[in-house]
């Protein structure tokens, strides 16, 4: 019992928080690209690319914004790891998909990337390039001296209350963030299908 009320102590002290702020910029960032017609690309390794898949599913869904995420396409994934290398997988990807200054590249981290201390060089090309072009850049990581933070448009940094915590909850408040934001006001676009059926002969 005593882990058990402890990690559900922390994830309460990180809810409480959040930069509401932060969270909000990136509500009228991804109004602004649904305006103009943009796309939007998720990164993330490891358990943020699943995150970033489910993201995908959300934001296509509930919000009606294009979005894409290189990690869904395995055989593409894995042939560009072994005849390019694990650093480039991403920012070529960008490349192939032609990422332009409309567009928006969207990280799922715990740290952001590192590249002095070589973790997830992979993001911190693609956000070089995504400079390059002029997109759009937020992120949700759990550390706020990676590069996602660094270089970021609006970038929600779950807090550290426990270091030897930091990678569950990141990954499990990343979940928590884009749910807010697909289900936002301002940025949900269609009824997700319990809500609906609530309110109708379901609900019985």
């Amino acid at each position: 019992m005593a882990h058990t009320s402890q990690f559900i102590a922390e994830a309460t002290q990180i809810l409480a928080q959040l930069d509401q702020e932060a969270i909000e910029r990136m509500v009228g960032l991804l109004a602004d690209l649904r305006a103009r017609g943009g796309r939007l690309f998720f990164l993330g390794v490891g358990g943020s690319a699943a995150n970033c898949s489910h993201a995908v599913n959300d934001f296509r869904k509930i919000a009606q914004i294009e979005a894409y995420a290189p990690t869904d396409n395995v055989s593409e994934l894995t042939a560009r790891t072994n005849d390019e290398g694990w650093e480039t997988v991403f920012v070529n990807w960008l490349r192939v998909s032609r990422l332009q200054r409309q567009d928006m590249v969207f990280i799922l981290s715990v740290g952001g990337g590192d590249l002095e201390k070589n973790i997830s060089p992979n993001l911190v090309r693609a956000l070089q390039y995504a400079r390059e072009t002029g997109a759009t850049i937020c992120g949700i990581v759990g550390r706020s001296g990676g590069y996602t933070a660094q270089v970021a448009d609006a970038c929600v940094i779950v807090p550290t209350v426990n270091a030897a915590t930091v990678t569950p909850h990141a990954e499990a408040f990343q979940g928590v963030v884009w749910h807010l934001l697909v289900s936002h006001p301002t940025l949900k676009a269609a009824e997700t299908k319990w809500e609906s059926a609530s309110r109708g002969p379901l609900a019985a």
